[in-house]
């Protein structure tokens, strides 16, 4: 099962290196990885995508915490939760294809953030699966280059009664 966890850690030289060296040292895969500041430039969060059973995340959330730089590590697995990627996408765009190009732009809430006589670079944000299907509809253009951030997540905000 994958698990999306987030990791408030202390912005530091060499965190990224421990939590890396945690997964690779143990045999887990990181899937996906983003790090950046909070509001407070003393600290970080990660958001790391892996996958394994429940007793592969209790181990890797066990250890993660005995690691004296991380504050907080949150699985958000299995509750509500908002998760986005950004993907930058590099299509070929002769003059024939240019407005079907945009037109799938439009539909998908992309915007094009570059263009050349050839190509046009396409910016998306969205879960994985509509990143999936934009680029699966660019395919047929010829895809020259992509981009992808990985995924960043964050707890949902409580419904109001």
């Amino acid at each position: 099962m994958r698990h999306t966890i987030s990791v408030l850690v202390t912005n530091e030289f060499g965190v990224l290196s421990r939590i890396s060296g945690l997964f690779s040292g143990r045999g887990f895969n990181i899937e996906s990885l983003t790090v950046a500041e909070t509001l407070d430039p003393k600290i970080s969060r990660m958001t790391i995508v892996t996958r394994g059973d429940d007793k592969v995340i209790e181990q890797i959330n066990k250890q993660l915490n005995k690691l004296v730089s991380v504050i907080k590590v949150h699985d958000f697995t299995g509750e509500a939760h908002i998760e986005r990627e950004l993907a930058l996408v590099k299509v070929s765009a002769s003059a024939a294809d240019r407005a079907e190009i945009l037109s799938i732009v439009d539909i998908f809430r992309a915007k094009v953030v570059d263009v050349s006589p050839k190509s046009y670079t396409i910016e998306i944000t969205g879960d994985e699966e509509k990143i999936g299907a934009i680029v699966e509809l660019c395919r047929p253009f010829g895809i020259k280059e992509i981009v992808r951030t990985g995924r960043i997540a964050m707890a949902r905000s409580p419904k109001q009664k």
